[in-house]
Protein backbone atom coordinates (compact mmCIF):
# COMPACT_ATOMS: atom_id res chain seq x y z
CA UNK A 1 0.00 0.00 0.00
CA UNK A 2 1.43 3.47 -1.42
CA UNK A 3 -0.66 5.36 1.07
CA UNK A 4 0.30 9.15 0.36
CA UNK A 5 -0.09 11.66 3.72
CA UNK A 6 -0.86 15.08 3.31
CA UNK A 7 1.74 17.21 3.63
CA UNK A 8 2.67 18.57 6.88
CA UNK A 9 5.23 21.10 5.94
CA UNK A 10 2.64 22.53 3.44
CA UNK A 11 0.10 22.26 6.33
CA UNK A 12 2.09 24.62 8.97
CA UNK A 13 2.83 26.96 6.03
CA UNK A 14 -0.77 27.24 5.30
CA UNK A 15 -1.47 28.23 8.78
CA UNK A 16 1.53 30.77 8.95
CA UNK A 17 0.07 32.18 5.56
CA UNK A 18 -2.86 32.64 7.14
CA UNK A 19 -1.79 34.51 10.55
CA UNK A 20 0.66 36.31 8.43
CA UNK A 21 -1.97 37.53 6.34
CA UNK A 22 -3.96 38.85 8.80
CA UNK A 23 -0.56 40.68 9.68
CA UNK A 24 0.24 41.65 6.56
CA UNK A 25 -3.76 43.16 5.57
CA UNK A 26 -3.93 45.37 8.46
CA UNK A 27 -0.15 46.77 8.63
CA UNK A 28 -0.84 47.47 4.68
CA UNK A 29 -4.49 49.06 5.35
CA UNK A 30 -2.65 51.08 8.22
CA UNK A 31 -0.18 52.65 5.42
CA UNK A 32 -2.79 53.37 3.07
CA UNK A 33 -4.68 55.41 5.88
CA UNK A 34 -1.32 56.88 6.97
CA UNK A 35 -0.21 57.71 3.01
CA UNK A 36 -3.79 59.33 2.82
CA UNK A 37 -3.38 61.80 6.00
CA UNK A 38 0.73 62.50 5.50
CA UNK A 39 0.95 62.66 1.70
CA UNK A 40 -0.76 64.10 -0.91
CA UNK A 41 -2.91 60.92 -2.21
CA UNK A 42 -4.46 61.20 -5.46
CA UNK A 43 -8.47 60.64 -4.21
CA UNK A 44 -8.98 58.73 -7.26
CA UNK A 45 -6.03 56.30 -6.12
CA UNK A 46 -7.08 55.44 -2.83
CA UNK A 47 -10.17 53.95 -2.87
CA UNK A 48 -8.53 51.11 -5.93
CA UNK A 49 -5.54 50.58 -3.43
CA UNK A 50 -8.16 49.74 -0.52
CA UNK A 51 -10.33 47.73 -2.41
CA UNK A 52 -7.31 45.63 -4.20
CA UNK A 53 -6.38 45.19 -0.35
CA UNK A 54 -10.22 43.86 0.49
CA UNK A 55 -10.35 41.51 -3.09
CA UNK A 56 -6.96 40.67 -1.77
CA UNK A 57 -7.90 39.76 1.15
CA UNK A 58 -10.84 37.49 -0.10
CA UNK A 59 -8.90 35.96 -2.48
CA UNK A 60 -6.10 34.82 0.28
CA UNK A 61 -8.70 33.12 2.52
CA UNK A 62 -10.33 31.12 -0.46
CA UNK A 63 -6.50 30.21 -1.73
CA UNK A 64 -5.81 29.23 2.39
CA UNK A 65 -8.97 27.22 2.07
CA UNK A 66 -8.85 25.42 -0.80
CA UNK A 67 -5.13 24.67 -0.15
CA UNK A 68 -5.42 23.23 3.30
CA UNK A 69 -8.81 21.03 2.26
CA UNK A 70 -6.96 19.91 -0.94
CA UNK A 71 -4.07 18.78 1.33
CA UNK A 72 -5.59 17.16 4.02
CA UNK A 73 -8.11 15.34 1.91
CA UNK A 74 -5.42 14.61 -0.88
CA UNK A 75 -7.50 16.05 -3.69
CA UNK A 76 -5.90 17.33 -6.47
CA UNK A 77 -8.26 19.51 -7.62
CA UNK A 78 -8.81 22.19 -4.95
CA UNK A 79 -4.92 22.29 -4.56
CA UNK A 80 -4.74 22.99 -8.19
CA UNK A 81 -7.13 25.58 -7.57
CA UNK A 82 -5.21 26.76 -4.97
CA UNK A 83 -2.02 27.30 -6.98
CA UNK A 84 -3.82 28.85 -9.90
CA UNK A 85 -5.07 31.70 -7.49
CA UNK A 86 -1.75 32.17 -6.12
CA UNK A 87 -1.05 33.45 -9.64
CA UNK A 88 -3.27 35.91 -8.56
CA UNK A 89 -2.34 36.98 -5.11
CA UNK A 90 1.38 37.64 -6.65
CA UNK A 91 0.10 40.07 -8.79
CA UNK A 92 -1.68 41.93 -6.32
CA UNK A 93 1.22 41.61 -4.05
CA UNK A 94 3.62 42.80 -6.90
CA UNK A 95 1.27 45.60 -7.11
CA UNK A 96 1.64 47.01 -3.88
CA UNK A 97 5.32 46.13 -3.99
CA UNK A 98 6.27 48.18 -7.03
CA UNK A 99 3.18 49.77 -8.59
CA UNK A 100 0.87 51.64 -5.64
CA UNK A 101 0.71 55.46 -5.53
CA UNK A 102 3.27 55.41 -2.47
CA UNK A 103 5.70 52.32 -1.83
CA UNK A 104 7.47 52.79 1.66
CA UNK A 105 9.78 50.46 3.16
CA UNK A 106 7.97 48.64 5.21
CA UNK A 107 5.72 47.64 2.04
CA UNK A 108 8.94 46.40 0.69
CA UNK A 109 9.50 44.30 3.60
CA UNK A 110 6.06 42.85 3.61
CA UNK A 111 5.54 41.98 0.39
CA UNK A 112 8.89 40.22 0.00
CA UNK A 113 7.82 38.08 3.04
CA UNK A 114 4.56 37.55 1.04
CA UNK A 115 6.13 36.63 -2.05
CA UNK A 116 8.77 34.44 -0.43
CA UNK A 117 6.03 32.32 1.04
CA UNK A 118 4.06 32.19 -1.91
CA UNK A 119 7.03 31.04 -3.97
CA UNK A 120 7.90 28.05 -0.94
CA UNK A 121 3.77 27.81 -0.74
CA UNK A 122 3.58 26.74 -4.48
CA UNK A 123 6.64 24.56 -4.69
CA UNK A 124 5.28 22.53 -1.64
CA UNK A 125 1.96 22.31 -3.53
CA UNK A 126 3.34 21.16 -6.85
CA UNK A 127 5.10 18.14 -5.09
CA UNK A 128 1.71 17.17 -2.96
CA UNK A 129 -0.40 17.26 -5.90
CA UNK A 130 2.90 15.18 -8.02
CA UNK A 131 2.59 12.95 -4.44
CA UNK A 132 -1.12 12.35 -4.92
Amino acid sequence: NSHQLPSLPLQILFYVNGIYYIFYFLATLAMIVYKSQALSYPDDFLAPDVTLLFIMAVLEALRLHLGSKGNLTEEEAPLGLSLVMTVGSVAGAVYFLLWQTYVLKADVILNAVLLFTYGLESVLKVMAIAAF
